[in-house]
């Protein structure tokens, strides 16, 4: 192998590291969006009465976002992204445990856990988009504004749930938005992913 050879064969090394990367997340982004979205619709048709299955329905909707964030953790090279979702997948399955035992105790004890929940996850993946903003995996504005509205709307829901007559519907517009924000990220990484390709031909 000659120097010339060897030099652009390690080049091209971390260009198909980030490649692999942004196609694994691409892949993430678009099944977490999708089942988000297929959550929100069984959701809606079965919160109301609180009985075992919305319980049910409660637990894994947080434990998709554990295992969602468990196989990004696997895929992803970068220290200071992996700290943030390995916290993420560890809230949300302590999430998880509290949905199931929250709803048991009605309600309000119900939004208020998802709301506390929907705060610091939200934050976190505010975190993580910015620290993803960059040439490979794009500006991030779908995950930057799907953690800044998850910040709020949790906090919304921490009142309502002292507030009068607190209800769960507003979990499937919750959880619609946030697919549709993965879906639309998702598209946007395979809009930068053929770019690339083009300008590469």
């Amino acid at each position: 192998m000659t120097t010339t050879t060897a030099n652009r064969s390690i080049l091209a090394t971390p260009t198909r590291l980030r490649s692999a990367n942004r196609s694994s997340l691409l892949r993430l982004y678009l099944i977490r969006g999708v089942l988000a979205v297929l959550w929100a619709a069984a959701f809606a048709k079965g919160h109301d009465p609180l009985d075992a299955l919305a319980i049910t329905l409660l637990v894994i909707y947080p434990l998709i976002d554990a295992v969602s964030s468990l196989i990004d953790y696997r895929s992803m090279p970068r220290d200071a992204e992996r700290r943030i979702t390995a916290f993420n997948a560890v809230l949300s399955t302590l999430a998880a445990i509290a949905m199931g035992v929250a709803g048991s105790f009605g309600v309000p004890a119900a939004l208020a856990v998802f709301g506390a929940w929907a705060v610091i996850a939200g934050a976190a993946q505010l975190v993580l988009g910015l620290r993803r903003r960059g040439r490979e995996l794009g500006k991030q504005w779908p995950m930057l504004i799907a953690g800044g509205l998850s910040f709020l709307v949790g906090i919304s829901y921490g009142i309502r749930a002292f507030g009068e007559q607190p209800s769960l519907a507003v979990l499937s517009v919750y959880a619609t938005g946030g697919g549709v924000f993965f879906i639309i990220q998702a598209g946007l990484l395979a809009w930068r992913a053929r770019q690339q390709r083009c300008a590469a031909n």
